[in-house]
């Protein structure tokens, strides 16, 4: 959460303006992940009000055999699991952000060709897995554009659970001119014009190493793609199906974290993406043990946080805020799963949390946006947790002064607003972007009937 410092995505966001006037602009604000969006200036292919939001994943045994397997195979176990069976071949990997340099065993999955129903101006990879010591792997995502041709393999994340072995990091500087990454979000850019993403696929490459027998795990990859439309102002909607529902999510401020660990962006208002995802896996009965917090300052309350911002910090990026890292590591606890989606409206919020799954919403905003929030932020995560009977949203903003005062009741029409536009204005009258409803969802491996049907009905599960 910023008060309105510039930032590094803030700051990448108006270059590319400037030399693409229609950028996937994906910032963060004081080191945290800016509620940004393409500022395409275009409009949309597909018809007005269509639906331009797909989340499509491979998680079973039979869709891991509709891909391309180089050396893996599909582990027994109660969940399918990509591992490695026979090494593919070695590959040297020198780790940009520690010079080391060594050789890994790697096997590579790849996905078939999924066609999204919209042709999609924007894709974010999202993927749950583990890695065991001396193990770690890559997600890349290839798109076929409307044109027929084809953009090359882009890396949308190099990443381990810990951080002893590789560094997890995003890549810059991925472009063919017709598409750029910006740290987690693959974009069409300005200059393609009316180009979109006819259909993609993703590749995961599995490394271990050499002789160690150990492989990674992979649960779940998959990508939401989307061509939101370019907006200021969204539809209001009338409260729904969650009214009068609350949600016992626990209540963390990131605020009590400043200026702890300045290795992984120094708490406080850098931290808001993994205070935020560390309440929704507390509410669904998960956290580190003790032995994994051993690390953690012993004088720190909430050591928990800390441990989440180490778990989810991007050395590339320099901060807790990309959203697949944050996603990755709440798979990492027992029987957990999460994804990065949009959703369209409040009302499909409301069908998460009446099924009993809070979710964590990325929005940005000046101060007289947000009746109670008392600031403004060029990008913010907080978790929506339920909804009054009025149909106000009912957040855990951990951008407050204590854990106390974590819990708030947010105007309905402002909060759908700042989080589905796409474009909003600053304090001087700049055009900048939001995130069109990005959220992570969280969820357990083994969901109750109800809640995957509710899942089902955004193409989770």
């Amino acid at each position: 959460m910023s008060t309105g410092s510039a930032s590094r995505r803030t700051v990448l966001a108006a270059a590319v303006a400037l030399t693409a006037t229609a950028a996937a602009a994906s910032a963060a604000s004081a080191g945290e992940r800016a509620a940004t969006s393409p500022a395409r200036g275009r409009a949309p292919r597909h018809p007005a009000g269509a639906d331009s939001v797909e989340y499509h994943g491979w998680y079973t045994a039979d869709a891991f055999a509709a891909g391309e397997a180089e050396g893996t195979a599909v582990a027994d176990g109660a969940f399918p699991a990509l591992v490695i069976d026979s090494p593919a071949g070695v590959t040297e990997y020198t780790d940009p952000h520690t010079g080391r340099k060594a050789d890994w065993e790697y096997a590579r999955w790849t996905s078939p060709e999924h066609r999204p129903a919209v042709p999609g101006s924007e894709l974010i990879a999202s993927w749950n897995a583990e890695t065991p010591a001396g193990t770690w792997l890559r997600v890349e995502a290839q798109a076929r554009y409307t044109d027929g041709g084809t953009s090359p393999w882009y890396t949308m994340g190099v990443w381990a659970s810990g951080d002893a072995d590789i560094r997890r990091t995003s890549v810059d500087d991925q472009s063919d001119g017709h598409t750029s990454v910006f740290t987690d979000t693959l974009a069409v850019t300005s200059g393609a014009g009316d180009l979109r993403m006819a259909s993609y696929r993703l590749r995961v490459t599995l490394h271990r190493r050499p002789g160690s027998g150990a492989s990674p795990r992979l649960w779940r990859v998959g990508a939401m793609t989307s061509d939101v439309p370019d907006r200021f102002e969204v539809p209001a909607t009338e409260p729904g199906p969650a009214t009068g529902v609350e949600l016992p999510v626990p209540r963390y401020s990131q605020n009590v974290h400043v200026g702890r660990y300045p290795e992984y962006d120094n708490g406080g208002e850098a931290w808001c993406s993994p205070t935020s995802t560390q309440m929704i896996l507390e509410y669904w009965g998960r956290r580190p043990t003790p032995e994994d917090l051993a690390w953690v300052n012993p004088e720190y309350d909430d050591p928990q946080v800390c441990h989440a911002a180490r778990h989810t910090y991007d050395y590339q990026y320099t901060g807790c805020g990309n959203w697949p890292f944050n996603t990755a590591y709440a798979a990492t606890y027992p029987e957990m799963r999460g994804v990065v989606t949009r959703l369209g409206s409040l009302t499909d919020a409301e069908v998460l949390v009446e099924a009993g799954i809070p979710l964590i919403t990325s929005q940005s905003f000046r101060e007289d946006e947000l009746d109670g929030a008392g600031y403004g932020t060029a990008g913010h995560l907080m978790t929506v947790i339920g909804f009054t009977e009025d149909g106000d949203v009912i957040a855990n903003d951990p951008a407050s002064r204590d854990n106390e005062a974590v819990r708030h009741v947010y105007p309905r029409r402002q909060w759908e607003n700042i989080w589905l536009r796409t474009k909003r204005y600053d304090a001087d009258g700049k055009v900048l972007g939001g995130t069109g409803g990005v959220c992570y969802v969280l969820f357990p491996a083994r969901p109750s009937s109800r809640q995957r049907r509710a899942l089902r009905r955004f193409g989770i599960c």
